[in-house]
């Protein structure tokens, strides 16, 4: 399975964001619409805006990127362009993990073969899955770095997952999880936490059996929170719940960007990465879903427990310098101010405790985040 590589360590973002119609808040099966109207304002110029499995989602792609302010500058105008073919069809524009109070029954799919087939093995947990992500690929030279890499950046899984957590709420019930969108996912047979492979030939094999046995016909069937990219060159971090602003989707892509960096510079250096048992990675998972923030995570194999915004602040400590050379420490300073001002779960259960338990006043105060 050859894997492209890349020189150096580009990134690309895919951001998911929600249609929702402007008078009911509710979901709008509206992505072709939209679309089209995408196509006819951008002209002769190619949009970097594709459709997803369900019609309430377009995905905003970003060209490959240097530096994280290139990638949100390239959102941004992808953003607009939707903004702008959106608004007549009275649509508003929402991203978070999931939507407060819309009903999975009454969503429409994308006519696709490879969601067809999806759908057809994985049937009602297939339809369940209305959520939304941010994933963030990050280029690496050759395949033998990606399983070192990939399994030394679980460690930060929970800080991805808890700085992230937009999805508190499932069809009009707090269901007491800072992201159940987490946890939704990982049910579909091949979505959730990816395998700890030593090598890439390990890798290899597993992918054979995959295709021998039928489980996937397409590497991209392969739904992993974190996953190699062959044909790309990249490992793909889609840890992320979505994220409802600019500020913090810049501030998480350059913690991802770091992460990665510096994880690759300690291979040059011939260091080992440090890693964790998967029962301790599954547990840290289960914590920052379920407590976000607040989350109290297994640091190592001897089993040693921090709460996780106290590692948060050690490790922006470490990873600072490298921001400066990859030309994000804005961003990376950005991470910080989450905690202090609230992750989208928490502001979320705010605004439905002041409004008096109106999940209406919630979409709207996302709406405006994004705004």
């Amino acid at each position: 399975m050859p894997f492209a590589g890349s020189e150096r360590p580009t990134i690309g973002v895919e951001w998911e964001i929600a249609l929702v119609d402007r008078v009911s808040r509710d979901l709008s099966n509206t992505a072709s619409e939209v679309m089209d109207g995408v196509v006819e304002l951008a002209g002769a110029h190619t949009p970097r805006v594709t459709k997803e499995l369900l019609r309430n989602t377009v995905e905003l792609v970003t060209d490959i990127c240097d530096t994280v302010g290139e990638a949100i500058d390239d959102l941004s105008e992808s953003l607009d362009l939707v903004r702008r073919a959106a608004d007549p069809l009275g649509v508003d524009l929402f991203c978070a993990g999931t939507h407060p109070f819309a009903e999975w029954s009454s969503q429409q799919l994308t006519a696709a073969p490879h969601y067809d087939e999806l759908i057809e093995r994985t049937q009602w947990w297939g339809r369940q899955m209305l959520i939304w992500g941010v994933h963030v690929h990050v280029g690496l030279r050759s395949a033998d770095r990606v399983f070192p890499i990939l399994n030394s950046i679980l460690l930060q899984y929970p800080h991805l997952l808890a700085l992230s957590a937009s999805s508190p709420m499932w069809a009009g019930s707090d269901t007491g999880y800072a992201s159940n969108r987490a946890l939704m996912f990982q049910q579909l047979p091949t979505a959730g936490l990816p395998f700890q492979f030593e090598t890439w030939s390990q890798f290899e094999g597993f992918v054979h059996d995959q295709m021998k046995t039928g489980v996937i016909s397409q590497l991209g069937g392969m739904h992993w929170d974190i996953r190699p990219v062959p044909r790309l060159g990249t490992i793909e971090i889609r840890v992320c719940d979505g994220v409802s602003t600019k500020r913090e989707l810049g501030a998480l892509v350059a913690l991802i960007h770091c992460l990665v960096v510096h994880l690759d510079e300690r291979l040059d250096a011939g260091e080992p990465l440090l890693t964790i048992p998967p029962w301790h990675v599954q547990e840290n998972k289960w914590r920052a879903a379920r407590y976000g923030l607040d989350a109290e995570i297994v640091l190592d194999a001897d089993s040693n427990e921090r709460l996780m915004t106290d590692d948060l602040n050690d490790l922006l400590e470490k990873l600072t310098p490298i921001a400066v050379r990859l030309g994000c420490a804005d961003e990376l300073g950005h991470v910080a101010d989450i905690p202090r001002r609230g992750a989208s779960y928490q502001r979320q259960r705010a605004v439905a405790e002041t409004s008096g338990g109106d999940l209406i006043a919630v979409v709207d105060s996302l709406i405006s985040e994004l705004l």
